[in-house]
């Protein structure tokens, strides 16, 4: 078995500190989840950064790049890396993106060190309205905060936060979906494409709205609140069943990322559907097909794009570039999680070739061809961690 770098070593490569570090090549698939799981950590520590708050910061980017504590990755971080946080770590950066709600309950973009509170991308300069996952990832960062303190005294505290938060969610009265008008520059979308102008009711973050309403429930049953919770499940209930006739592409054999302008097969959110068990089984297994059929146009070096091949946005950034025909790592994860339904072998190497990139060229935000961008991103590691457990949890309870 090739031998796996220790803490110091992985750190000295993820940050280029030395080029002359022997690099053992990752043959296997638990090689690559165990190389993921030293240097997730190791740059989930390397990004720290103190708030005149007091509160640790973890900012997307290990090293200076992105100057604030930008939300959605951080519950990325959360998601693939919470061991490496502390209690207090946890408990802190919480209470911050709680207290940062506006009286609406709009959740941020990001949050800067000195405590500016920031609603929309581009340091507040893009969009009218605040970005349309903040609400929601908000929830999901008290969701995996949950998860790792199980303190019932601390979510009894913060419970009003949160479904003020879900109130804050901009929604389509008659479908109940997450929307974006038409009128100027509304709002951004979901953050992985808030370069990408999208309109009419949103997948991405109507499927995080089902995922907040499922953990709602679920932490409302906790404190005993039956009633409520039953509420939360039957809305997460019928929005699953809306977004699989709504955004559903029968003859691509994906979901489309919305129903106005960006109406185009989302390789990220259809992913993510099957991951979150929003999918139902039979559009999970077309979209397996899909990404195995077609993984040569749409995977370089286990990273993927958010269109298919040849595709780009009705409205975004140039093209060949970030998140209009860059390849990510960040939904690595998703899919191979969605791969392994069809194709355990290509899953696994899927992720080979990702970390094998990630020795060869460090952990980017982004790739396209020999180009890298914007070194040692931790949703690029933290991610595809998260997403190759939950694909051994699956075969292990498949297996008993």
């Amino acid at each position: 078995m090739a031998r796996l770098l220790p803490v110091l070593a992985c750190a000295a490569i993820l940050t280029n500190a030395s080029a002359s570090v022997e690099v053992a090549t990752i043959s296997s698939f638990g090689q690559a989840v165990k190389w993921l799981e030293v240097a997730a950590p190791v740059l989930v520590r390397a990004s720290t950064r103190e708030m005149s708050s007091g509160a640790t910061a973890f900012p997307p980017q290990a090293g200076p790049g992105y100057e604030a504590f930008w939300l959605r990755d951080y519950s990325y971080v959360l998601e693939g890396c919470s061991n490496s946080l502390s209690d207090t770590e946890v408990r802190r950066a919480c209470t911050l993106f709680l207290d940062a709600l506006d009286p609406k309950g709009a959740g941020v973009d990001c949050i800067k060190f000195d405590g500016t509170r920031i609603y929309q991308p581009g340091y507040g300069s893009m969009g009218k309205n605040p970005v349309a996952d903040g609400s929601l990832f908000t929830i999901e960062v008290a969701w995996q905060t949950h998860q790792r303190l199980r303190d019932k005294d601390y979510l009894a505290g913060i419970i009003g936060k949160l479904l003020l938060a879900h109130q804050g969610v901009p929604r389509n009265p008659s479908t109940g979906l997450v929307h974006i008008t038409s009128e100027g520059w509304d709002r951004c979308p979901y953050g992985f494409t808030d370069s990408v102008r999208k309109q009419g009711d949103e997948l991405f973050c109507s499927l995080l709205l089902i995922e907040a309403d499922r953990h709602l429930a679920t932490m409302l049953r906790e404190l005993g609140r039956s009633d409520e919770a039953a509420k939360f499940e039957d809305e997460a209930s019928a929005l699953t069943k809306t977004v699989q006739a709504i955004f559903w592409d029968g003859e691509a054999g994906l979901f489309l990322a919305a129903t106005g302008q960006g109406r185009q097969p989302d390789l990220w959110g259809s992913a993510f559907a099957v991951y979150a068990g929003i999918a139902s089984p039979e559009q999970a297994i077309a979209i397996a097909r899909y990404f195995q059929q077609h993984h040569a146009e749409i995977v370089q070096k286990g990273q993927m794009r958010h269109l298919p091949k040849g595709m780009y946005w009705d409205a975004a950034c140039e093209r060949d570039t970030y998140q209009n025909g860059g390849y990510w790592a960040t939904p690595t994860g998703w899919l191979i999680y969605t791969l392994d339904l069809v194709d355990p072998k290509l899953a696994e190497q899927t992720l080979v070739d990702l970390v094998r990139d990630f020795q060869e060229r460090g952990v980017n935000e982004w790739i396209f061809g020999e180009g890298v961008h914007t070194r040692n991103y931790l949703s690029s590691a933290t991610l595809p961690l998260a997403g190759a457990k939950k694909m051994l949890e699956r075969r292990a309870k498949a297996n008993k």
